[in-house]
């Protein structure tokens, strides 16, 4: 059994969010990890667990690289204007400047926030400012944030519900439908066409063939602005630098997060045009229109420039393209034969291991009582047995309960490729052999419903 945590966990759970340490009890995750580098977490009790989430996509550059912890210490020691906010930030001038280098294409200007979320907050505010259009298009299925700008822009109500009215003007077309698309920007009513060139959350969906070029160029004639959220998919994330240079796109405005400061302090970036960002701040008397409190906070800003590096150096690319490849082809050949895996699939280290209702009758009923429990049961079970028995942190995908993302670090091993093939392999074969997989969660999930 694992070692719950203790002491300081008591006041999580008392000041911050219980429920969602009760969750984590439940799946018997709720550890005490002491110690994280490159893929590997490190407990109190002893365990090694093998990291394939990042922190959804955060830690590309691997937990605690040392280059980045040394550079922090070195920022931290210089004792300078860390969070003046009355000053011209050099380190955000580099920062921007390598940011709309490494993209290319039409941005040359960079606003700096804390999150993904804030980010796409800023598209918004941006895109209407620069038209003067009051919609926004989604792709449906998207994950763009949880503020209520962000929660506007997603079609799933499991994370709106209860948190409305949010904006107006805001409109969904299917991911992939170029008709509709065109149809809706003919309106001319849209500022912008938010989406992600790969959909995380919805299972790790790439576009069709030539979606995201044709989707830019009804852009273009319609005069709305083409925005790509690369909060999870930056950062060589799916091999390049952003997924939109795998399609030969250049969008208007980019979402960047999560990776951007290797995993140890709060940034994001959203990079644009010059036309954009002059749309915004004009005037002198509208030179601070539009901020937020760290953005451009020193330490951030370090911890960007010094990520940069390290993926240069290291060859983080090439190397996710490789190790994606590799992770792919091992799961297609260990899990084939099972009728519950459905399709394995991914750009990059950006994968997921779909499954798929079974056909025969053993396997049926059970699954049926997890679906009829909550939807998210079956994947959640298969999380808790990766972690439980293997030793693998991992997570199913919010908008796609059936899909199993495997995102580990860029710096991921041979050998943890091997472990995680094993692991899941392993907890596949008995959900197809096994009772037990099958009755040991539904005993619990029977006492949680019992105790609501």
């Amino acid at each position: 059994m694992l070692q719950k945590v203790q002491g300081a966990a008591e006041g999580y759970e008392r000041y911050v969010n219980p429920q969602w340490a009760r969750l984590l009890d439940i799946m018997q995750m709720n550890v005490e990890y002491e110690r994280c580098e490159g893929a590997e977490l490190h407990t109190a009790d002893g365990r090694r667990i093998l990291d394939f989430n990042s922190g959804y996509c955060v830690h590309n550059i691997g937990h605690n690289h040392p280059r980045l912890v040394a550079a922090l210490k070195q920022e931290l020691d210089q004792l300078g204007p860390a969070m003046l906010q009355s000053h011209v930030s050099g380190l955000a001038g580099q920062l921007a400047e390598k940011l709309c280098a490494k993209a290319g294409g039409r941005v040359t200007k960079a606003f700096f926030a804390c999150s993904g979320s804030e980010g796409v907050e800023t598209v918004i505010k941006f895109a209407r400012a620069h038209t003067g259009r009051p919609g926004i298009l989604y792709a449906a299925n998207g994950f763009h944030g949880l503020t209520c700008g962000a929660l506007s822009l997603m079609s799933n109500g499991f994370w709106k519900d209860g948190f409305g009215p949010l904006l107006p003007e805001t409109e969904s077309t299917p991911f992939g439908d170029l008709a509709d698309l065109n149809e809706k920007l003919a309106t001319k009513r849209f500022a912008a066409f938010v989406l992600e060139p790969v959909q995380g959350e919805s299972g790790v969906r790439a576009p069709p063939r030539g979606y995201l070029e044709k989707a830019q160029e009804l852009c273009r004639r319609h005069g709305t602005l083409f925005a790509l959220d690369e909060v999870q998919t930056g950062f060589h994330r799916t091999g390049p630098f952003l997924a939109a240079h795998r399609y030969g796109v250049e969008p208007d405005m980019v979402v960047l997060a999560k990776a951007i400061s290797g995993g140890l302090i709060p940034c994001s970036a959203v990079l644009m045009t010059d036309e954009i960002c002059h749309s915004v701040y004009s005037s002198l008397k509208r030179a601070f229109v539009h901020t937020s409190t760290y953005s451009e906070n020193s330490l951030a800003m370090r911890a960007g420039l010094t990520t940069l590096d390290i993926l240069a150096d290291e060859g983080l690319g090439e190397r996710a393209e490789a190790q994606g490849e590799k992770l792919r082809a091992k799961l297609k050949e260990r899990l084939a034969s099972y009728e519950m895996v459905a399709d394995i699939r991914g750009l990059g280290l950006l994968c997921a291991i779909e499954f798929k209702p079974p056909r025969s009758l053993l396997l049926r009923a059970p699954f049926e009582s997890f679906k009829a429990i909550h939807p998210g049961l079956f994947g959640q079970v298969v999380v808790m047995r990766l972690f439980r028995d293997h030793g693998v942190l991992s997570q199913i995908c919010g908008n796609d309960f059936l899909s199993l993302k495997a995102a580990p670090p860029l710096v991921v091993t041979d050998a943890q490729i091997d472990h995680y093939v094993a692991a899941i392999e392993s907890v596949v074969a008995e959900m197809h052999a096994s009772p037990g997989f099958w009755t040991e969660p539904l005993g619990i999930a029977r006492r949680v419903l019992a105790s609501i």
